[in-house]
């Protein structure tokens, strides 16, 4: 089954049987359930927005949802393509009632997906979620009379508004990025961050004969699998290697999670994006933060010490948001390099992230690997489970929780276990079909090892006979 329909949008892969895979089929009934929503939920506002990843489906799928959204009364507004920021702003901008983002984010090229916002440019709701799933599995939709068919247009002006809207921002120090002279590699795995990310950098000051491009052509044919891990980033390492730049910069397809490269070919840690970005917010903003209960404890640490709250939501940039808003947070985001800072706009954002991240830089003065060792030290274990339709997810998570319940736990995504500075979660992915085992320690051997433990005993209730 590779068709996984949750509250956040439907995604899988391209082809296929209809109701098993993304087929045009699925793309047409999503697409009209989230239109049929969005004109009940706003009746007087019928303008949506939508744009799309370089993935070589896109140009199909977005074909296929611009007429549908049209042909249900809506009035679309075609980004082309764009990032997942890029829309979230758009839809703020255009005073849409919605949008869709056609992008299966760090998932491989035969994926794709539909990820749906309301009309603050967010995440639609687990409520509202809700509804766009029984429409869609229901079919409660009528399209409308030829005569009120939606109108369809579309926008390029939106790169520039974005990169205007960051450079307004209060924080971003452009002469300070300027007078740096940074000299930096991006890696975009030709998707559309190679666009975005090099106008953004060139208006924020970097020469551009100091602007190394790989895989910056927005063909869709990922040069390397789409997740900014370590392991899928040999060629910017090795590039970093020969010493002639300051930083390596990379995105993924959609432009929503943030992977820096230290001079020296290391990893920054993508874990450690949003801590060194909440790191300068925090020393020019007291307050409080938030991530998910999968990152690091290194955030908790920085916002403690400049006297700030910390608190962790279930994973998912929608709970993150809604915790952010509960506690006033100042900034927030995810472990996997989504940067949320809500002076900008509540969304996971790659472009803002670069632009805050190099005024730090800037004024800090010395290298990113230097920055580095400045943050708390922890190392973070990320493993996963392939999930075959007879594995029993919630009897694993039940077992698990009874096994360790004497540990400290958190139940609201998974299993959280506290084991004093160490933790593990673990909890189904809604992305892909796995389980997802994260575990933290201050040293890599530990973390390793209590991953390895955790997932010998989901084996050992996975082997157990069935009764």
């Amino acid at each position: 089954m590779t068709l996984i329909k949750s509250i956040s949008g439907i995604r899988g892969i391209v082809g296929g049987k209809s109701g098993e895979a993304l087929t045009p089929i699925d793309v047409v009934k999503f697409a009209a359930a989230y239109g049929t929503w969005l004109r009940r939920a706003n009746p007087h506002n019928l303008k949506v927005v939508i744009g799309r990843d370089a993935r070589l489906s896109g140009e199909m799928v977005s074909r296929l949802v611009a007429a549908t959204l049209q042909g249900v009364g809506l009035d679309v507004v075609d980004l082309g393509l764009s990032t997942t920021p890029t829309v979230e702003i758009a839809v703020v901008m255009e005073k849409a009632g919605g949008g869709i983002i056609l992008t299966a984010s760090h998932n491989p090229i035969q994926w794709n997906a539909l990820k749906l916002l309301n009309h603050e440019g967010e995440f639609i709701s687990e409520k509202e979620g809700e509804e766009v799933l029984r429409i869609a599995d229901e079919e409660d939709f009528i399209f409308v009379d030829v005569k009120k068919l939606g109108s369809y247009s579309t926008d390029d002006t939106y790169l520039q508004k974005h990169i205007d809207h960051i450079l307004a921002l209060p924080l971003v120090n452009v002469e300070a990025i300027k007078a740096a002279n940074f000299r930096i590699v991006v890696d975009a795995v030709n998707s559309t961050g190679g666009i975005f990310v090099p106008a953004l950098l060139e208006a924020l000051g970097v020469p551009v004969k100091n602007i190394k491009k790989l895989n910056c052509e927005p063909t869709g044919n990922f040069a390397h699998n789409p997740e900014p891990l370590p392991e899928h980033l040999r060629e910017i390492s090795k590039e970093l290697n020969d010493g002639a730049y300051n930083l390596g910069i990379v995105v993924d397809p959609d432009v929503d999670r943030l992977a820096l490269m230290c001079e020296d070919g290391s990893p920054f840690g993508e874990e450690y994006t949003l801590v060194a970005v909440a790191d300068f917010v925090l020393k020019n903003t007291p307050g409080n933060t938030v991530s998910n209960l999968s990152s690091t404890a290194a955030l908790r640490d920085v916002t403690i010490k400049a006297g700030g709250q910390y608190f962790a939501s279930a994973v998912g940039e929608v709970n993150v948001v809604t915790m952010m808003k509960a506690n006033n947070a100042i900034i927030g985001g995810e472990g996997n390099g989504g940067v949320i800072y809500p002076e900008s706009h509540y969304g996971r954002d790659a472009l803002v992230g670069i632009a805050l991240f190099l005024t730090h830089l800037a004024k800090f003065g010395k290298t990113a690997s230097v920055l580095r060792k400045s943050y708390p030290g922890y190392y973070i274990s990320k493993n996963k489970i392939e999930l075959t339709p007879d594995i029993n997810v919630d009897n694993i998570l039940s077992r698990i929780q009874t096994k360790y319940s004497k540990q400290p736990l958190s139940t609201i995504d998974g299993v959280r276990i506290e084991f004093d500075r160490e933790w593990v979660h673990l909890r189904k992915s809604n992305t892909e079909p796995i389980i997802r085992i994260y575990s933290e320690s201050e040293t890599q051997t530990t973390a390793i090892n209590l991953a390895n433990k955790i997932i010998s005993d989901i084996k050992e209730i996975i082997s157990e006979p069935k009764k």
